[in-house]
């Protein structure tokens, strides 16, 4: 999937930078990854149970792993400091609901202090340039129902709420909405 991109990187016109994954990007985007989940569904603490999970979850060998897959192409977005966000679309992902295509944004996350910058939108753009140029048709998503923000936020890109699935931890499970939007 990665060599539908189109350039080694795409700057945008407030100076930000997107560009594909590299191994070395690993270490930031397990931390960042460990950052927005735990911030996003761990509001009244962290127990050990969800720590566990993150921990195991979201490792640099992963992450690594993650990168170098050829069914999976990953965006991140670069600031002076460092990477504050990133998206990752997965080949070979069926959806858990009828009438998806096997294409799926599997990861989408980009620090809370950066929300608002456009950078979400910019690497959602991309990422759907991406599977534009790659004849994708449609593409897919879950996230936790409870995420209101990030549920808004897919509603205005043009996503449409087309079911419901569980992500699971263990044997629990937790409620998410599933999204699909077309590529015209």
């Amino acid at each position: 999937m990665k060599a539908a991109f189109a350039g080694p990187e795409r700057v945008s016109s407030n100076g930000m930078v997107f560009r594909l994954a590299n191994d070395s990007d690993a270490s930031s985007i397990a931390a960042i990854s460990i950052e927005v989940w735990v911030g996003t569904y761990l509001k009244n603490g962290v127990s050990a149970f969800f720590a566990d999970y993150a921990l195991q979850e979201f490792t640099v060998e992963k992450t690594s792993r993650l990168i170098r897959d050829p069914d999976q192409f990953m965006l991140v977005s670069e600031n002076s400091e460092g990477l504050d966000g990133f998206i990752r679309v997965s080949a070979n992902s069926p959806a858990p609901v009828s009438g998806c295509s096997e294409v799926e944004i599997s990861t989408f996350y980009v620090q809370p202090r950066h929300h608002g910058k456009g950078i979400g939108t910019c690497l959602l753009s991309a990422a759907l340039d991406h599977c534009r140029d790659a004849s994708v048709g449609s593409v897919w998503l879950a996230t936790n129902a409870e995420n209101d923000p990030a549920i808004a936020f897919y509603l205005a890109a043009g996503f449409e709420h087309v079911g419901e699935t569980h992500f699971r931890i263990g044997d629990q499970g937790y409620l998410n909405n599933v999204y699909r939007l077309s590529l015209p």
